[in-house]
């Protein structure tokens, strides 16, 4: 998709920003004291919460107080409007793609949206929005926020299984000699995508070489050894000893890693992912498991938002889960209040905004 052009729309907002108040809604839960550090910003922004509770599952019969929950149907009705007054929203109703193209196509004068979730570039792509309304608004992905936690956990996923982890913690006597450990210095890192930059910077400190895989594989990234075209996954996964999956879920990236990408992986190699759970088709990863290829798996989400209870991959000692905890910190409000506050600045000043998505340079 062709990057979006914005000039002519900052000099418009700059202009309405002066002459009137901004409503600011937030779609997101937050902490107390973010609405006045929103606030704070500037003295013209209006900022409305989202009520708490309001969602839809609390309509389904779950309370006999009429007048509550009338009173809650209303609180919705209100917010629905707001909603469709905003000119900025942080987060949107339910995280969903089309919960976004919901947001975009009420609120005629939207013109900037923070995500709070990771993979903000596949929900856009799939929320089918047209160049139009792609064109009237910014989207800003929380990415930079998240970097840095998505890499140390693929780190920590390559390094215990370098060092025999799941060996160490059933060999609990520590008889020596029952673990044989290998290196990462030396070896070859594959990265499906380009959004986590820092995995291969950390890597890099490794003494690991990189390789990385886009779309079109244009272009330079820094602490990138060789960058190819999507085509040529299959010659990549045999030299890889790792591969890091970082992508989020589009209509080319479903299924990606599939039984063809796990008959060409290493019988050494680790696969770890930090992108979309469904880029990865668990049959065929369960599968290439059991026969050696590849070696071992950390998984930080699966095809399901909550990976079923019968799993098989709950069982296999050489798989790894997080459930979609390894970009969460303690530190991660802060970070999006700071992100968002700081892009607000950015906004009323009519500059450019961090995290922007733009394009989708995934395979």
């Amino acid at each position: 998709m062709a990057a979006f052009i914005y000039d002519e729309m900052v000099t418009t907002d700059q202009e309405m920003a002066g002459r009137r108040r901004i409503v600011v809604a937030v779609a997101a839960s937050i902490e107390p004291g973010w609405v006045a550090a929103i606030k704070a910003v500037d003295d013209r922004l209006d900022v409305h919460c989202e009520p708490q509770p309001m969602l839809a599952r609390q309509f389904q019969g779950h309370s006999n107080d009429t007048g509550s929950v009338q009173r809650t149907r209303d609180d919705e009705a209100h917010w629905g409007m707001t909603l469709a007054e905003a000119e900025i929203v942080l987060g949107w109703p339910n995280n969903t793609e089309q919960g976004l193209a919901d947001l975009v196509r009420i609120g005629t004068g939207l013109r900037w949206v923070q995500a709070t979730v990771g993979g903000a570039g596949g929900l856009v792509e799939e929320a089918g929005l047209s160049v139009q309304e792609l064109g009237r608004i910014r989207i800003t992905g929380v990415d930079v926020i998240q970097a840095g936690p998505l890499a140390e956990f693929a780190m920590f996923g390559l390094l215990a299984f370098a060092k025999q982890l799941p060996q160490l913690r059933s060999d609990s006597r520590g008889y020596p000699g029952r673990s044989v450990m290998s290196e990462l210095a030396g070896q070859t890192l594959l990265v499906l995508g380009l959004g986590p930059a820092e995995v291969a910077r950390l890597v890099k400190a490794f003494g690991m070489r990189v390789l990385a895989v886009t779309r079109t594989g244009n272009g330079q990234a820094p602490n990138v050894d060789q960058l190819r075209p999507a085509r040529f996954l299959g010659d990549l996964l045999p030299v890889s000893h790792a591969v890091v999956q970082a992508l989020p879920l589009t209509g080319k990236t479903k299924g990606l890693m599939g039984s063809g990408a796990m008959s060409r992986m290493r019988a050494d190699a680790v696969l770890v992912n930090i992108g979309h759970g469904a880029v990865i088709d668990e049959e065929a990863l369960v599968n290439g498991l059991a026969q050696g290829q590849p070696a071992a798996a950390v998984l930080d989400a699966t095809a399901a938002e909550a990976l079923p209870s019968g799993s098989v991959l709950w069982s296999l000692p050489n798989v790894l889960i997080s459930s979609q905890d390894a970009a969460v910190s303690r530190r991660a409000n802060e970070r999006l209040l700071a992100l968002f506050t700081a892009n607000l600045r950015r906004y009323l000043a009519g500059e450019e905004l961090v995290g922007l998505v733009r394009t989708y340079p995934y395979p």
